[in-house]
């Protein structure tokens, strides 16, 4: 039976856009602050007009930590505001990242304080929301793919705290930190929505493979569910999760997120060579709401260059086939939905985005609309309605 969203789904759009948000440390120790490099600070009005043409009225935005909290346990939201103020002059709904790749100067998940800051950001974040939007669905992801935040820093030294082989460590911080946040929250809002966003992602043996083998990838493979498996206490309860915290399930699929173990090497996305170990996104979504029986959103997909497009048509058929199988699924994000550069190396842009990067001198980046992706978008949006063929009684922001 396939899912119609209701008066539970608390997206105003199925088709979302994401905002680069990331103020981490990059690999070289420096501060990226994505929000004014990619211009959308600056442009906000522009960026949200944008979006009307494609009935696109749900966004993923995020607060910056290391900006908010420039000193402990005080906070400035002014940038908050400004984003604040210019979604409601728009119409447009926006989830919040708390934690997207980046934590204050003094922080890092293995700081014995970490946990216990993040909850009293939470309660103040709440606070300041509530204070002047007392009736709103506030829908707030805590902390962004701590599964890849935990291998970034933890394993490869690409981000804070720069370690190697201290993955799970890691992981375990960013979850206590996580637990604790989502307790906060809802001690402030008991009607708060958790949105988590983690990996979608496969991994295989390679061809030939040994039973030893075989089982190492399916262990990987099984890793990536660790951070929600945290969150529900099914792994590790001693950080205190429930099962009562999962809530709406995110995830992100890029075209790199399944692959070979041993040899590394990546599945080609559109399975040309039709590979049998190759599972189509529907599966791999269907496969998470099996595990958890949550509500799921695609949080985050985009592919960078000419493929856009191609990439576009099959997430449309993708989403389809999810909700043609009965997967209650409410969403899909461009992300990012304009462009963005690399996080180490900032003269490197990834044409991944709806819109691509105009520069300009002395201007911050402006905006050019890529034709082919824009046309492929709005097929997937038809692909997506003709999926529901009953959906003309659903509020008509249903499958936008």
């Amino acid at each position: 039976m396939s899912f119609l969203p209701d008066a539970t789904n608390p997206f105003r759009s199925f088709w979302m856009g994401g905002y680069e948000c990331t103020d981490q440390l990059n690999a070289f120790g420096h501060r990226v602050d994505f929000l004014p490099l990619t211009g959308h600070l600056q442009r906000l009005d522009e960026d949200y007009q944008a979006l009307a043409p494609f009935q696109i009225r749900t966004v993923r935005e995020g607060i910056r930590w290391s900006q908010v909290e420039k000193v402990p346990y005080q906070y400035d939201w002014s940038t908050v505001q400004t984003l604040l103020d210019a979604g409601r002059r728009h119409g447009i709904q926006q989830v919040w990242d708390l934690c997207h790749f980046g934590y204050p100067d003094d922080l890092t998940p293995l700081h014995p304080m970490f946990a216990r800051r993040f909850a009293h950001l939470c309660r103040a974040f709440v606070s300041f929301y509530r204070q002047q939007r007392p009736d709103e669905v506030l829908i707030v992801t805590p902390i962004n793919e701590v599964s890849f935040m935990s291998w970034l820093g933890g394993d490869v030294r690409g981000t804070s705290p720069y370690c190697v082989g201290q993955g799970w460590e890691v992981k375990r911080g960013l979850m206590r930190a996580y637990i604790e946040g989502v307790a906060a929250l809802r001690e402030a809002d008991p009607g708060i929505r958790i949105l988590t966003t983690e990996p979608l992602i496969h991994i295989v043996p390679n061809h030939g493979a040994t039973r030893t083998q075989r089982e190492r990838a399916r262990e990987f493979d099984r890793n990536q569910f660790q951070a929600v498996d945290m969150l529900a206490g099914r792994l590790c309860p001693e950080l205190g999760g429930r099962e009562e915290y999962l809530d709406l399930l995110g995830f992100n699929y890029y075209y790199d997120n399944q692959w070979q173990q041993e040899p590394r090497e990546t599945l080609r996305w559109a399975n040309e060579d039709h590979d049998p170990r190759f599972r189509p996104l529907s599966f791999l979504l269907a496969r998470a709401w099996q595990r958890y029986q949550r509500p799921v959103v695609l949080t985050e997909t985009s592919h960078p260059g000419i493929d856009r497009p191609l990439w576009m048509q099959m997430i449309g058929r993708e989403c389809a086939a999810a909700l043609r199988a009965g997967v209650p699924l409410l969403g899909a994000c461009l992300y990012p939905i304009i462009d963005r550069p690399d996080w180490d190396h900032l003269d490197q842009w990834h044409r991944a985005g709806l819109w691509d990067a105009d520069f300009q001198d002395d201007a911050p980046p402006g905006r050019v609309l890529y034709q082919p992706y824009a046309e492929a978008l709005r097929e997937a949006q038809d692909v997506v309605r003709a999926a529901v063929p009953d959906s003309a009684g659903l509020p008509a922001h249903s499958l936008l």
